[in-house]
């Protein structure tokens, strides 16, 4: 098997306006297609970042909670480079958005920190060179 690289990441969310807001206007997806689903009840919305699909957006009627714990079996969280994490930690913030305190990695050296979308999803960003 050769995997080529990650073709999308799929989220189910509880409020779908909300999300859509937040990874759009927020986190500053592009939207590509949406979807409404009628035999699912359900949107699908497909999100790209700098020219990049990544996202799949799901609505779907009365979805199960998430286990919250970052520890847990399964994805524990996802992650996106900046250049300046503090400049984003400050838009987060004056957006709503708490963030945790700004930790050091203590292999790479590189500033992150992690916030959570409208569904407690937890999301890291990630300072690069």
């Amino acid at each position: 098997m050769q995997l080529e690289k990650i073709h999308h990441i799929a989220i189910i969310c509880s409020d779908y306006p909300k999300s859509k807001q937040f990874y759009v206007e927020i986190l500053g997806f592009k939207i590509e297609q949406e979807i409404y689903r009628e035999e699912r009840q359900s949107y699908k919305l497909d999100l790209s970042l700098n020219g990049h699909y990544l996202l799949e957006l799901f609505s779907f009627p009365n979805p199960p909670k998430r286990v919250t714990n970052p520890e847990a079996t399964g994805l524990r969280h996802i992650a996106f480079g900046v250049k300046d994490i503090e400049k984003e930690v400050r838009f987060l913030n004056a957006n709503n958005i708490p963030t945790e305190p700004i930790r050091i990695d203590e292999y790479t050296h590189r500033k992150f920190t992690f916030f959570s979308d409208p569904d407690n999803l937890p999301i890291e960003i990630y300072e690069m060179e």
